[in-house]
């Protein structure tokens, strides 16, 4: 090479939100370590840029992250020296500047009180905030991610527990999040008092374990018991288990996009199981934004359960039109335009033969820049297709998200600025439509309203205070 280029990684042509992390964590069983693995496996959708395990044994405790996928960091025997009957394990998807092994969790410290590690999903959004007291009060700080605040406000506790230190502390945050912390007598699962994050309660064997997605349970044979509530604190240990409260619950938020995107379709997240969900948002779609058409394709993976709902709806067959490229992985591609244009196709091929000489719906879950839409629609266009009508199971994103979700900035949004028409021609498709709020949550039981979701990234209404500067080299 004769000059440095800057790569451009095939994420950068994927036009999607993404999820920063899952966790997950378990008391009380003698392969603690193994099932931990097996449920971060089952969590990787949720992050695929780092993992990490912390057991403990007795009063040792022992961990170890790497950089990449879970299988990748726990590669040969490395599982075989995280002893002991409970552990704690995250998976952590990647941000821009963040990427680095300081970052990935759990984060385990040892201090006065004993050993402890934390991992977290969400986001601290006052953690700018509580980092500039405690760096002015003397604290050292070893990585950029907020998750560290956390674990400064528990070690500077005044309080004679663990537990006491962390409910104190957890008083203190504001954002979305989960946590699981584990020391040397407890396991301590907690959800922000919102329940924006998910966070659920299972059992195998006698022993308790908890996960960002059901998911999880499912892969270790754990027998789902129920969701972590909102502002819930569950501290495990050898006695079993105590719920407790270190917030008032407040209006209930539970992010939307969960069951729009992020989470598996097996998963079951506060009493609603996301396939189901996803296919009704699909049927919806249907009945709401109804076009003369052959076939309905959705967009692997996310949307295949919208598509099947939208094709039952309306009566047209459902067929695979994009098959998605599994082992495409992080490759990257030099920044030329032409490269550039090919990234889309490294994860996405369409079916000449299903969308040839066809009317085609294709069924997206959310459409946020753009460009990955009108990458689609020229694939189609390529493999034959006469019409691409695209439909939505979702509101326009117009806001960024603050509570642990890689959005883009409000202006790359592109329905933040341009008319659905305008959005339509963009990308190229001969329609184009979306849910709109009202009716996307109409899929959901009429009891709960719209009190019961964040469809803040719809709507720009936040169920928190935002702090504008939250992400000053705050990455997680």
């Amino acid at each position: 090479m004769d000059a440095v280029m800057d790569n451009i990684d095939t994420d950068d042509v994927w036009d999607k939100m993404h999820e920063e992390c899952g966790v997950f964590g378990i008391w009380g069983h003698p392969e603690a370590a193994q099932l931990t693995y097996y449920g971060l496996y089952a969590l990787q959708h949720r992050g695929q840029e780092s993992a990490g395990i912390a057991s403990v044994d007795e009063l040792t405790m022992h961990s170890h992250r790497g950089m990449g996928l879970v299988s990748d960091v726990f590669a040969g025997d490395r599982l075989q020296t995280l002893r002991g009957h409970a552990a704690v394990g995250h998976v952590r998807y990647s941000t821009t500047g963040g990427s680095t092994l300081r970052n990935a969790q759990p984060l385990v410290f040892d201090f006065r009180q004993g050993n402890i590690a934390l991992a977290h999903n969400g986001n601290i959004i006052n953690a700018r905030q509580i980092h500039d007291i405690l760096e002015r009060q003397g604290s050292i700080f070893q990585s950029t991610s907020d998750t560290e605040v956390v674990a400064h406000l528990i070690a500077r506790g005044i309080y004679q527990t663990i537990a006491e230190n962390v409910r104190e502390s957890m008083s203190m945050l504001k954002g979305g999040y989960a946590f699981v912390i584990l020391t040397d007598d407890h396991l301590i699962a907690m959800r922000d008092p919102h329940g924006l994050r998910p966070m659920a309660l299972g059992k195998v064997a006698g022993a308790y374990v908890v996960a960002s997605e059901t998911c999880a349970f499912d892969t270790i044979g754990a027998a789902f018991v129920r969701d972590v509530e909102p502002g819930e604190m569950l501290i495990i240990d050898n006695e079993g288990l105590r719920e407790e409260r270190f917030a008032a619950a407040s209006r209930r938020a539970l992010c939307t996009f969960e069951y729009i995107y992020f989470a598996r379709p097996d998963s079951d997240i506060d009493g609603y199981n996301v396939h189901m969900v996803r296919k009704q948002l699909g049927r919806l779609l249907a009945q709401e934004t109804p076009v003369a058409a052959d076939v309905v394709i959705g967009v692997p993976d996310s949307s295949i359960s919208a598509a099947i709902g939208y094709a039952e709806a309306a009566g047209l067959p459902y067929e695979i039109g994009l098959i998605k490229n599994k082992y495409s992985g992080r490759t990257f591609i030099q920044p030329s335009q032409e490269l550039r244009s090919l990234g889309v196709r490294l994860k996405l091929s369409a079916v000449r033969k299903i969308v040839a000489g066809k009317r085609v719906v294709m069924v997206d879950d959310s459409l946020v820049r753009g460009t990955t839409s009108a990458r689609l629609v020229g694939l189609l266009r390529d493999a034959g297709a006469t019409e691409v009508h695209v439909r939505i199971s979702s509101p326009p994103v117009t806001h960024s998200c603050f509570y642990g979700i890689d959005t883009s900035a409000r202006e790359e949004l592109i329905a933040s600025h341009k008319s659905v028409d305008e959005i339509r021609e963009y990308i190229g498709a001969d329609s184009l439509a979306f849910l709109e709020e009202a009716v996307m949550l109409s899929a959901f039981e009429e009891s709960r309203g719209q009190s019961s979701f964040c469809n803040a990234c719809f709507t720009g209404r936040y169920p928190t205070e935002i702090y504008t500067n939250y992400k000053l080299s705050m990455e997680r």
